[in-house]
């Protein structure tokens, strides 16, 4: 049998199988289906080994908040009236039995099954997916500690049908950080290549090669996630950083380069690979028009043969150019950046109780 892809088995299970069963039993139900949140399929990365876990047909019902008593009811239908089997894939799915809380097709022959149509209303997967309470205005603060990958994870996917409007306005909402929060961002990613850009050829000429190329490696990671910003695409979680970096217009130019500097053996072919980078992303800075230019060329580190671009030059003048009041008073104060810039915490970016206590770093 060949491989469907998540959004594509979706949208016809939603028309094809769910879409019917609604329209009988409740005519004229207002609501939006749609496969968004978590999910390989939803950032359209899935292949065949990922139908091994947490995937199948599957398709998310957004009910009203008035409607909200309605989902147990409406999931409970679907258990025993939806098919077993759709285009060749078990709908009725088990806990595995090695990851807990998730779920693995499994075909069973009758009886009711255990599906993966999620029935809720749009805030409480608001809610879950950030910590965030629908409805309210959407601050500094909120856009600084909503993880990336949760923010491409709603917008990313698709929408098979809105009747109501509730869920296309949030995925229009969220679209993209706002001009100052993203300028903000901007400066703080750059202020973290300032930051460490020198260190690594200093470990290097002091002998110590595998503390220069860890340092390389996280230079590596900070230019590309500076990419995903001046491309105004949000980043993905590890799994599928690289696969979404190859996807950015820049990418053409700068994979080989950041692979060179990555599986450099030496300091100086990590360094010379670092600052053709550093170039590159410099020339694209001075591309979007944002600040006055600045040098595309790297330097060598004050006194020290080391080459750099100075990192902290575009950070200051990305800083210099935020009008946000808010915004302008937290760049004054640091350049620590967003949840995403700051920690590689697992937990911290996919457990939304921790916006709630990291969003006193930025008031």
């Amino acid at each position: 049998m060949p491989f469907i892809p998540g959004i594509e088995l979706s949208w016809r299970f939603y028309w094809e199988a769910v879409r019917p069963l609604l329209d009988d039993n409740y005519p004229g139900l207002p609501h939006a289906a749609a496969r968004v949140g978590s999910g390989s399929d939803v950032l359209g990365f899935d292949t065949e080994m990922s139908t091994d876990h947490g995937w199948g047909p599957s398709v998310q019902i957004f009910l009203r908040d008035a409607d909200a008593g309605l989902a147990g009811a409406i999931h409970d239908l679907l258990r025993h009236e939806l098919p077993h089997v759709f285009c060749g894939y078990p709908v009725g799915t088990v806990e595995a039995p090695d990851d807990p809380g998730v779920r693995m097709m499994q075909a069973t022959p009758d009886g009711p099954i255990e599906h993966l149509v999620f029935v809720e209303t749009l805030r409480t997967f608001a809610k879950h997916q950030l910590g965030f309470e629908l409805g309210q205005s959407i601050k500094a603060a909120d856009w600084l500690t909503f993880p990336s990958q949760k923010l491409r994870e709603i917008t990313a996917g698709a929408v098979h049908y809105d009747n109501v409007g509730e869920l296309s306005a949030l995925r229009g909402a969220l679209a993209y950080y706002p001009h100052d929060v993203w300028l903000y961002l901007l400066a703080s990613g750059w202020n973290r290549i300032g930051q460490e850009e020198h260190l690594m050829p200093r470990a290097g000429y002091a002998g110590d090669e595998l503390g220069s190329a860890l340092i390389g490696s996280r230079l590596v990671r900070d230019i590309m996630n500076l990419c995903f910003l001046m491309e105004r695409q949000y980043a993905p979680y590890p799994k599928w950083f690289g696969t979404a970096f190859k996807q950015l217009r820049c990418s053409t130019d700068l994979q080989s380069i950041l692979w060179r500097g990555q599986i450099a053996p030496i300091w100086r072919e990590r360094e010379d690979a670092l600052a053709e980078a550093y170039e590159y992303v410099a020339r694209m800075h001075n591309a979007l028009g944002l600040a006055p230019k600045l040098p595309e060329q790297v330097v060598n580190f004050f006194s020290r043969p080391f080459k750099v671009i100075y990192g902290t030059a575009f950070a200051d003048a990305l800083r210099a150019e935020i009008s946000d009041p808010a915004i302008k008073q937290l760049a004054a104060r640091h350049l620590i950046g967003s949840i995403d810039q700051f920690s590689d915490s697992t937990d911290i970016r996919s457990d939304p109780v921790w916006g709630q206590v990291l969003r006193n770093l930025y008031t």
